[in-house]
């Protein structure tokens, strides 16, 4: 009885698609596509052996190149083309509607359902592009990481040896010469990005991206982000207002993302390798961004002695930040920001969510060979 039904909900649906208009069948397509495309099981094995590691870093290469040729962000073209394409379809379809509210309900109930399958396009191109990339191997299996090496002892000692770094590196930073604008920054730090995919394995390296400003600047700053990945043009968008030695480590870690590593956790990683892999200005931005990290994992106590070792200079540059910070954020917006990408990533399979920004600490402390970092 149960599978007569079954066959009965399944010829009902064919015979309604069989029924509608050409347009609607290819909604009803892209929906169902999507929906399969977001739920079905991906073999994390499949996908980077087929994928992150093959057609994805060649398809990098193509369109990374393309849009690195223009100074705009092509993502601020193509949502301002999204916005006035919607909001012109949308006046049309009511505007064309008969007299009455029935007519104009079901007008708009038909335009909702027309702006359900182009939300559903955009989501299998960004699978496309890059979105796979969240279901790929954990960068681990490519590490000589394990759990075990995250102990308290082990964050305390590399706390203090980060202090040290920095107090090192501020000076060798300013005898190199001043800190590099956005523009500049791909002929200086692209070396040492293709150097660390090739010791990670990536081959073809995927190529860096032109930072760009974005109209969504503004946004950015209220909503305390300093910086995207556009996954629809594999191009880098970057807050300006973000101070000098923030620059490297952020593009750095953008870059990362490139490369397809969608995890937070590991394109800080990444990025911080390969910061790391440059020159004494890199090396002190990375220790800037990482230091914090580590120091607000241990005990109060603990914490107020690593930060009493630390030297003016890069003592002023945290505070900088961290008053850059709190000057251009609105909390509202922040917060919101927030929930909104914790859900961006969990539904991509992120189950850390945002707490996945702060798993970069394991895999700092769990890789082998970190205490030899300069």
């Amino acid at each position: 009885m149960e599978g007569t039904r079954r066959v009965a909900a399944l010829q009902s649906l064919r015979n309604r698609f069989a029924r509608a208009a050409p347009g609607s069948r290819a909604t009803m397509f892209l929906i169902a596509a999507a929906a399969f495309a977001s739920l079905t099981p991906t073999p994390s094995a499949w996908v980077e052996r087929l994928y992150s590691t093959g057609t994805y870093l060649l398809g990098q290469q193509v369109v990374t190149r393309l849009s690195s040729l223009v100074g705009f962000a092509l993502l601020d073209l193509l949502a301002a083309i999204l916005a006035v394409t919607l909001a012109v379809w949308w006046w049309k379809s009511i505007r064309r509607a008969p007299p009455g509210w029935r007519a104009c309900g079901a007008a708009a109930l038909h335009t909702a359902f027309r702006t359900l399958g182009v939300a559903a396009a955009i989501y299998l191109i960004f699978l496309t592009l890059w979105g796979l990339n969240y279901r790929r191997e954990p960068l681990t299996a490519k590490l000589d990481y394990e759990s075990a090496r995250i102990t308290s002892a082990a964050l305390a000692t590399l706390s203090g040896e980060a202090v040290s770094r920095l107090n090192r590196l501020h000076g060798e930073a300013a005898a190199v010469g001043d800190w590099p604008a956005f523009d500049e920054i791909p002929a200086w730090l692209g070396p040492a990005f293709d150097v660390v995919q090739r010791q990670l394995g990536l081959t073809p390296p995927a190529v860096p991206g032109r930072p760009k400003p974005t109209l969504f600047a503004s946004y950015f700053r209220n909503a305390g982000v300093d910086a995207m990945m556009n996954p629809w043009g594999l191009e880098v968008l970057v807050n300006d207002a973000v101070l000098p030695y923030e620059r490297p480590f952020l593009v750095a870690h953008e870059w990362s993302h490139l490369a397809g590593y969608a995890n937070e956790a590991e394109a800080s990683f990444v990025g911080l390798l390969v910061c790391l892999a440059g020159d004494a200005r890199s090396r002190y931005s990375a220790w800037l961004y990482l230091t914090p990290r580590l120091v607000q994992h241990l005990p109060q106590n603990t914490q107020a002695e690593i930060w009493a070792g630390l030297d003016d200079v890069p003592r002023a540059h945290l505070r900088a930040i961290a008053a850059r910070f709190t000057r251009e954020t609105t909390p509202i917006v922040q917060r919101s920001a927030s929930v909104v990408y914790d859900r961006f990533l969990r539904a991509n399979r992120v189950d850390a969510g945002v707490a996945s920004y702060g798993l970069v600490v394991d895999l700092v402390l769990g890789t082998a060979g970190t205490d030899t970092w300069q």
